[in-house]
Protein backbone atom coordinates (compact mmCIF):
# COMPACT_ATOMS: atom_id res chain seq x y z
CA UNK A 1 0.00 0.00 0.00
CA UNK A 2 1.88 3.59 -1.03
CA UNK A 3 0.08 6.71 0.44
CA UNK A 4 0.22 9.71 -2.01
CA UNK A 5 0.11 13.16 -1.00
CA UNK A 6 -0.31 15.35 -4.75
CA UNK A 7 1.17 18.76 -2.78
CA UNK A 8 -0.90 21.39 -4.79
CA UNK A 9 0.34 25.11 -4.78
CA UNK A 10 -2.28 27.90 -5.48
CA UNK A 11 -3.15 31.56 -5.57
CA UNK A 12 -4.76 30.90 -2.17
CA UNK A 13 -2.72 28.99 -0.44
CA UNK A 14 -1.28 24.83 -0.50
CA UNK A 15 -3.56 22.27 -0.55
CA UNK A 16 -2.96 18.65 0.00
CA UNK A 17 -4.40 15.92 -1.73
CA UNK A 18 -3.73 12.01 -0.11
CA UNK A 19 -4.72 8.88 -1.52
CA UNK A 20 -4.15 5.21 -0.92
CA UNK A 21 -3.15 3.65 -3.98
CA UNK A 22 -3.30 6.81 -6.15
CA UNK A 23 -7.53 6.68 -4.96
CA UNK A 24 -10.11 8.51 -2.86
CA UNK A 25 -8.56 11.42 -3.00
CA UNK A 26 -8.95 13.59 0.17
CA UNK A 27 -8.63 16.99 0.01
CA UNK A 28 -7.10 19.14 2.97
CA UNK A 29 -6.06 23.08 2.91
CA UNK A 30 -5.85 26.41 2.19
CA UNK A 31 -2.68 26.14 4.16
CA UNK A 32 0.30 28.87 4.78
CA UNK A 33 -2.01 31.55 5.66
CA UNK A 34 -3.62 32.03 2.16
CA UNK A 35 -0.23 32.89 0.77
CA UNK A 36 -0.05 32.37 -3.20
CA UNK A 37 2.05 29.05 -3.18
CA UNK A 38 4.40 28.72 -6.30
CA UNK A 39 6.06 25.56 -5.38
CA UNK A 40 6.15 22.50 -2.58
CA UNK A 41 9.24 20.03 -1.90
CA UNK A 42 9.24 17.09 0.17
CA UNK A 43 11.23 14.87 2.48
CA UNK A 44 9.47 11.30 1.80
CA UNK A 45 11.94 9.56 4.61
CA UNK A 46 10.99 12.42 7.22
CA UNK A 47 7.23 13.62 5.59
CA UNK A 48 8.42 16.79 5.89
CA UNK A 49 6.70 19.71 4.01
CA UNK A 50 7.82 22.61 2.35
CA UNK A 51 5.77 25.61 0.69
CA UNK A 52 7.20 28.58 -1.28
CA UNK A 53 5.50 31.60 -1.82
CA UNK A 54 4.73 35.29 -1.54
CA UNK A 55 4.37 38.27 -3.28
CA UNK A 56 5.07 42.07 -2.89
CA UNK A 57 1.98 42.12 -0.13
CA UNK A 58 2.90 39.51 1.77
CA UNK A 59 7.17 39.51 1.44
CA UNK A 60 8.42 36.17 0.20
CA UNK A 61 9.64 33.08 2.35
CA UNK A 62 9.38 29.49 2.97
CA UNK A 63 6.98 27.82 5.17
CA UNK A 64 7.54 24.16 6.56
CA UNK A 65 6.00 21.58 7.67
CA UNK A 66 6.75 18.58 9.84
CA UNK A 67 3.71 17.18 10.99
CA UNK A 68 2.06 16.38 7.49
CA UNK A 69 0.76 19.61 6.65
CA UNK A 70 -0.95 19.77 10.57
CA UNK A 71 0.86 23.01 10.96
CA UNK A 72 3.18 25.27 9.62
CA UNK A 73 5.82 27.61 10.61
CA UNK A 74 7.45 30.36 7.96
CA UNK A 75 11.29 31.28 7.14
CA UNK A 76 10.98 34.60 6.13
CA UNK A 77 13.04 36.36 3.53
CA UNK A 78 12.04 39.58 2.93
CA UNK A 79 9.24 41.80 3.89
CA UNK A 80 6.26 42.80 2.10
CA UNK A 81 3.82 45.74 1.87
CA UNK A 82 1.83 44.64 4.40
CA UNK A 83 4.49 44.83 7.08
CA UNK A 84 5.44 48.63 5.85
CA UNK A 85 1.95 49.20 6.23
CA UNK A 86 1.49 48.25 9.51
CA UNK A 87 5.01 49.65 10.94
CA UNK A 88 3.41 53.20 10.11
CA UNK A 89 0.26 52.67 11.47
CA UNK A 90 0.38 50.81 15.11
CA UNK A 91 -3.32 52.06 15.75
CA UNK A 92 -4.49 49.98 12.82
CA UNK A 93 -2.27 47.30 13.95
CA UNK A 94 -3.23 47.33 17.28
CA UNK A 95 -7.22 47.24 16.15
CA UNK A 96 -6.64 44.31 14.15
CA UNK A 97 -4.45 42.39 16.74
CA UNK A 98 -1.29 42.00 14.28
CA UNK A 99 2.02 43.62 14.23
CA UNK A 100 4.68 43.72 11.22
CA UNK A 101 6.82 40.91 11.48
CA UNK A 102 10.80 41.08 12.20
CA UNK A 103 13.25 42.20 9.74
CA UNK A 104 13.60 39.92 7.47
CA UNK A 105 17.19 38.96 6.12
CA UNK A 106 16.60 39.72 2.14
CA UNK A 107 14.41 42.42 1.87
CA UNK A 108 15.25 44.16 -1.20
CA UNK A 109 17.07 40.84 -2.46
CA UNK A 110 13.86 38.75 -3.42
CA UNK A 111 10.35 39.42 -4.10
CA UNK A 112 9.02 36.00 -4.16
CA UNK A 113 10.11 32.59 -4.13
CA UNK A 114 9.59 30.46 -7.34
CA UNK A 115 11.17 27.08 -6.85
CA UNK A 116 11.89 24.46 -3.92
CA UNK A 117 13.98 21.48 -4.68
CA UNK A 118 15.33 18.81 -1.41
CA UNK A 119 18.38 17.00 -2.25
CA UNK A 120 20.89 15.31 -0.77
CA UNK A 121 19.95 17.16 2.77
CA UNK A 122 19.81 20.34 1.55
CA UNK A 123 17.07 22.39 0.55
CA UNK A 124 16.99 24.65 -2.17
CA UNK A 125 14.90 27.63 -2.97
CA UNK A 126 14.68 29.71 -5.96
CA UNK A 127 13.17 33.45 -6.42
CA UNK A 128 12.37 36.38 -8.00
CA UNK A 129 14.20 37.90 -9.16
CA UNK A 130 16.62 35.01 -10.13
CA UNK A 131 18.35 33.90 -6.67
CA UNK A 132 19.11 30.82 -5.12
CA UNK A 133 19.48 30.14 -1.48
CA UNK A 134 20.44 27.21 0.59
CA UNK A 135 19.21 25.73 3.79
CA UNK A 136 20.55 22.95 5.53
CA UNK A 137 18.63 23.02 8.94
CA UNK A 138 15.36 21.70 7.61
CA UNK A 139 14.00 24.97 6.44
CA UNK A 140 14.32 27.05 9.42
CA UNK A 141 17.28 29.67 7.65
CA UNK A 142 18.38 30.26 4.57
CA UNK A 143 21.89 31.36 2.77
CA UNK A 144 22.06 33.20 -0.09
CA UNK A 145 24.13 31.50 -2.80
CA UNK A 146 27.02 34.32 -3.49
CA UNK A 147 28.36 32.94 -6.98
CA UNK A 148 24.79 32.95 -8.92
CA UNK A 149 23.85 36.41 -7.42
CA UNK A 150 27.76 38.00 -8.92
CA UNK A 151 27.14 35.98 -12.54
CA UNK A 152 29.33 38.29 -14.45
CA UNK A 153 26.57 38.85 -17.02
CA UNK A 154 23.61 39.00 -14.48
CA UNK A 155 22.94 43.09 -15.89
CA UNK A 156 22.23 41.24 -18.99
CA UNK A 157 20.13 38.96 -18.56
CA UNK A 158 16.37 39.77 -19.52
CA UNK A 159 13.29 38.90 -17.81
CA UNK A 160 10.27 36.86 -19.03
CA UNK A 161 6.43 38.01 -18.50
CA UNK A 162 6.06 36.93 -14.71
CA UNK A 163 9.96 38.62 -14.21
CA UNK A 164 13.65 37.43 -13.63
CA UNK A 165 12.23 34.22 -12.16
CA UNK A 166 14.53 31.03 -11.49
CA UNK A 167 11.96 28.65 -11.73
CA UNK A 168 13.47 25.16 -12.00
CA UNK A 169 16.16 23.11 -9.67
CA UNK A 170 17.31 20.40 -10.85
CA UNK A 171 20.09 18.79 -8.53
CA UNK A 172 21.89 15.20 -9.85
CA UNK A 173 20.65 12.97 -7.89
CA UNK A 174 24.28 10.94 -7.62
CA UNK A 175 26.92 13.85 -7.06
CA UNK A 176 25.29 16.61 -4.85
CA UNK A 177 28.11 18.78 -6.70
CA UNK A 178 26.09 19.25 -10.04
CA UNK A 179 23.23 20.88 -10.48
CA UNK A 180 21.04 22.50 -13.55
CA UNK A 181 18.91 25.58 -12.99
CA UNK A 182 16.31 27.37 -15.31
CA UNK A 183 15.62 31.42 -15.19
CA UNK A 184 13.31 32.77 -17.08
CA UNK A 185 13.94 34.37 -19.58
CA UNK A 186 18.19 33.96 -18.58
CA UNK A 187 18.18 30.03 -19.71
CA UNK A 188 19.95 26.89 -18.84
CA UNK A 189 22.81 27.52 -15.92
CA UNK A 190 24.80 24.42 -14.82
CA UNK A 191 26.92 23.78 -11.92
CA UNK A 192 29.21 20.70 -11.13
CA UNK A 193 31.10 21.84 -8.08
CA UNK A 194 28.93 22.45 -5.24
CA UNK A 195 27.85 26.13 -6.94
CA UNK A 196 31.21 27.74 -6.79
CA UNK A 197 30.94 28.47 -10.24
CA UNK A 198 27.87 28.63 -13.09
CA UNK A 199 28.15 27.79 -16.92
CA UNK A 200 25.43 29.52 -19.21
CA UNK A 201 24.01 26.02 -21.26
CA UNK A 202 21.68 27.36 -24.57
CA UNK A 203 23.71 25.88 -27.61
CA UNK A 204 20.92 24.77 -30.44
CA UNK A 205 22.42 21.94 -31.54
CA UNK A 206 20.59 21.76 -34.93
CA UNK A 207 19.53 25.50 -35.14
CA UNK A 208 21.71 25.05 -38.74
CA UNK A 209 18.70 22.62 -40.02
CA UNK A 210 15.78 24.32 -38.14
CA UNK A 211 13.26 26.83 -40.01
CA UNK A 212 11.85 29.56 -38.79
CA UNK A 213 8.83 28.86 -36.75
CA UNK A 214 5.32 30.84 -37.95
CA UNK A 215 3.61 30.66 -34.31
CA UNK A 216 -0.08 29.82 -34.70
CA UNK A 217 -0.41 33.56 -33.25
CA UNK A 218 1.68 35.07 -36.53
CA UNK A 219 4.45 35.58 -34.66
CA UNK A 220 8.07 34.82 -35.87
CA UNK A 221 10.90 33.01 -34.30
CA UNK A 222 14.16 32.48 -35.92
CA UNK A 223 16.40 30.06 -34.79
CA UNK A 224 20.07 30.81 -33.81
CA UNK A 225 22.87 29.48 -31.68
CA UNK A 226 21.16 29.30 -28.83
CA UNK A 227 17.35 27.47 -28.05
CA UNK A 228 15.57 30.51 -26.94
CA UNK A 229 16.89 31.98 -23.40
CA UNK A 230 12.77 31.73 -22.05
CA UNK A 231 13.29 28.17 -20.62
CA UNK A 232 9.36 27.29 -18.95
CA UNK A 233 10.29 24.05 -17.11
CA UNK A 234 13.40 21.63 -16.99
CA UNK A 235 13.39 17.75 -16.36
CA UNK A 236 16.42 15.01 -16.08
CA UNK A 237 15.81 11.46 -16.75
CA UNK A 238 16.46 8.93 -15.07
CA UNK A 239 19.49 6.55 -15.68
CA UNK A 240 23.74 7.63 -15.71
CA UNK A 241 23.56 9.60 -18.61
CA UNK A 242 22.90 13.24 -18.03
CA UNK A 243 20.05 13.29 -20.32
CA UNK A 244 17.65 17.09 -20.03
CA UNK A 245 14.40 17.94 -21.60
CA UNK A 246 13.05 21.28 -21.38
CA UNK A 247 9.54 22.77 -23.05
CA UNK A 248 10.63 26.34 -24.17
CA UNK A 249 9.03 29.49 -24.92
CA UNK A 250 9.42 28.20 -28.64
CA UNK A 251 9.45 24.25 -28.45
CA UNK A 252 10.82 21.51 -26.55
CA UNK A 253 14.47 20.38 -26.69
CA UNK A 254 16.45 17.96 -25.46
CA UNK A 255 20.00 17.19 -24.40
CA UNK A 256 22.01 14.31 -24.09
CA UNK A 257 25.28 16.01 -22.71
CA UNK A 258 23.31 17.77 -19.42
CA UNK A 259 22.35 20.79 -21.53
CA UNK A 260 26.20 21.53 -23.63
CA UNK A 261 23.95 21.20 -26.67
CA UNK A 262 20.20 21.27 -27.27
CA UNK A 263 18.10 19.13 -30.01
CA UNK A 264 14.57 20.62 -30.57
CA UNK A 265 12.22 17.35 -30.19
CA UNK A 266 8.70 19.90 -31.10
CA UNK A 267 8.04 18.21 -34.75
CA UNK A 268 4.82 16.64 -34.16
CA UNK A 269 3.55 18.16 -31.60
CA UNK A 270 0.44 21.05 -32.27
CA UNK A 271 1.98 23.95 -30.60
CA UNK A 272 5.34 25.31 -29.90
CA UNK A 273 4.29 27.26 -27.29
CA UNK A 274 3.22 25.34 -23.63
CA UNK A 275 4.55 25.43 -20.24
CA UNK A 276 4.96 22.14 -18.41
CA UNK A 277 6.86 19.06 -18.91
CA UNK A 278 7.65 15.37 -17.20
CA UNK A 279 9.42 12.46 -17.84
CA UNK A 280 9.40 8.70 -16.68
CA UNK A 281 11.30 7.81 -13.36
CA UNK A 282 12.91 5.11 -14.63
CA UNK A 283 12.54 5.04 -18.64
CA UNK A 284 14.45 8.00 -19.88
CA UNK A 285 12.84 8.35 -23.16
CA UNK A 286 9.27 8.51 -22.27
CA UNK A 287 8.42 12.28 -21.47
CA UNK A 288 4.80 13.82 -21.31
CA UNK A 289 4.04 17.84 -22.11
CA UNK A 290 0.58 19.51 -22.66
CA UNK A 291 0.99 22.16 -25.53
CA UNK A 292 -1.32 25.16 -25.84
CA UNK A 293 -2.04 27.30 -28.40
CA UNK A 294 0.47 29.98 -28.57
CA UNK A 295 1.72 32.74 -26.42
CA UNK A 296 -0.83 35.63 -27.75
CA UNK A 297 -3.84 33.15 -28.34
CA UNK A 298 -5.45 32.75 -25.21
CA UNK A 299 -2.82 30.18 -23.86
CA UNK A 300 -5.14 26.97 -23.86
CA UNK A 301 -5.30 23.87 -25.26
CA UNK A 302 -4.95 23.75 -29.28
CA UNK A 303 -8.70 23.36 -30.57
CA UNK A 304 -9.87 23.92 -27.38
CA UNK A 305 -9.40 20.11 -26.91
CA UNK A 306 -7.27 19.16 -23.66
CA UNK A 307 -4.85 16.60 -24.46
CA UNK A 308 -1.70 15.41 -22.85
CA UNK A 309 0.93 14.51 -25.19
CA UNK A 310 3.57 11.84 -24.80
CA UNK A 311 6.58 10.44 -26.75
CA UNK A 312 8.12 6.81 -25.73
CA UNK A 313 11.31 7.45 -28.33
CA UNK A 314 12.50 10.93 -26.71
CA UNK A 315 10.82 12.83 -28.89
CA UNK A 316 11.23 11.19 -32.05
CA UNK A 317 6.80 10.83 -31.97
CA UNK A 318 4.34 12.29 -29.80
CA UNK A 319 0.98 11.01 -29.36
CA UNK A 320 -2.17 12.82 -28.01
CA UNK A 321 -3.77 11.20 -24.95
CA UNK A 322 -7.24 12.43 -24.08
CA UNK A 323 -9.21 9.86 -22.58
CA UNK A 324 -10.81 10.96 -19.37
CA UNK A 325 -9.78 14.77 -20.32
CA UNK A 326 -12.15 17.75 -21.16
CA UNK A 327 -12.26 17.21 -25.42
CA UNK A 328 -14.03 20.13 -26.04
CA UNK A 329 -14.66 23.94 -25.00
CA UNK A 330 -11.60 23.25 -22.81
CA UNK A 331 -9.61 27.18 -22.10
CA UNK A 332 -7.67 25.73 -18.80
CA UNK A 333 -3.90 26.59 -18.78
CA UNK A 334 -1.30 24.42 -17.18
CA UNK A 335 1.44 26.26 -15.62
CA UNK A 336 4.92 25.67 -15.73
CA UNK A 337 5.66 23.92 -12.30
CA UNK A 338 2.17 21.99 -12.66
CA UNK A 339 3.05 18.80 -14.02
CA UNK A 340 4.86 15.81 -12.44
CA UNK A 341 5.24 12.02 -12.40
CA UNK A 342 5.17 9.52 -9.55
CA UNK A 343 7.92 6.82 -9.33
CA UNK A 344 5.34 3.68 -8.69
CA UNK A 345 4.75 1.11 -11.23
CA UNK A 346 3.09 1.66 -13.72
CA UNK A 347 4.37 5.50 -13.61
CA UNK A 348 1.32 8.13 -12.33
CA UNK A 349 1.28 11.39 -14.15
CA UNK A 350 0.06 14.59 -12.68
CA UNK A 351 -1.61 17.95 -13.26
CA UNK A 352 -3.38 20.95 -12.49
CA UNK A 353 -5.05 23.85 -14.38
CA UNK A 354 -5.96 27.15 -13.75
CA UNK A 355 -9.30 26.48 -13.30
CA UNK A 356 -8.31 24.94 -9.94
CA UNK A 357 -8.80 21.07 -11.67
CA UNK A 358 -6.08 18.23 -10.70
CA UNK A 359 -6.16 15.69 -12.79
CA UNK A 360 -4.21 12.22 -12.54
CA UNK A 361 -3.14 9.42 -14.97
CA UNK A 362 -2.40 5.88 -13.11
CA UNK A 363 -1.36 4.42 -16.49
CA UNK A 364 2.06 6.63 -17.71
CA UNK A 365 -0.56 9.24 -19.26
CA UNK A 366 -2.91 6.91 -21.15
CA UNK A 367 -6.29 7.79 -19.28
CA UNK A 368 -6.99 10.59 -16.86
CA UNK A 369 -9.40 10.84 -13.43
CA UNK A 370 -10.09 14.20 -12.22
CA UNK A 371 -9.04 13.86 -8.45
CA UNK A 372 -10.34 17.72 -7.63
CA UNK A 373 -11.52 20.26 -8.83
CA UNK A 374 -12.58 24.08 -7.65
CA UNK A 375 -9.23 24.48 -6.11
CA UNK A 376 -7.94 28.30 -6.81
CA UNK A 377 -5.64 28.44 -9.43
CA UNK A 378 -2.92 25.75 -9.39
CA UNK A 379 0.20 27.42 -9.67
CA UNK A 380 2.11 23.70 -8.68
CA UNK A 381 2.00 19.84 -8.58
CA UNK A 382 4.48 18.08 -6.82
CA UNK A 383 3.99 14.30 -4.87
CA UNK A 384 5.18 13.11 -2.04
CA UNK A 385 4.93 9.24 -1.83
CA UNK A 386 5.23 6.95 1.35
CA UNK A 387 4.75 3.06 1.82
Amino acid sequence: MTITTILVGTTKGAFLLTGTDRDGWQVSGPHCDGWPINHLASDPQTGALWAGGGNDWTGSGIWRSTDGGESWALAKLSNGKFDEWLANDPDFAEEIGMEPDPAAPYTGTVEAIWSLKYAHGTLYAGGKPAQLFTSRDGGKSFDLVESLAAFPERESWQPGAAGLTLHTIVPSPDDPKRMWLAISAAGVFATEDGGETWERRNRRANAESAGAHIHADGSKHEPGADTGLCVHNMVRAPGGGDTLYQQNHHGVYRSPDGGRSWMEITEGLPSTFGFPIAVHPRDPEMVWTLPLNGDMLGRFPPDASAAVWKSTDGGATWAAKQAGLPAENCYFTVLRQAMTSDTQEPAGVYFGTNSGSVFVSRDEGESWDEAAKHLPTVLCVEVMERT
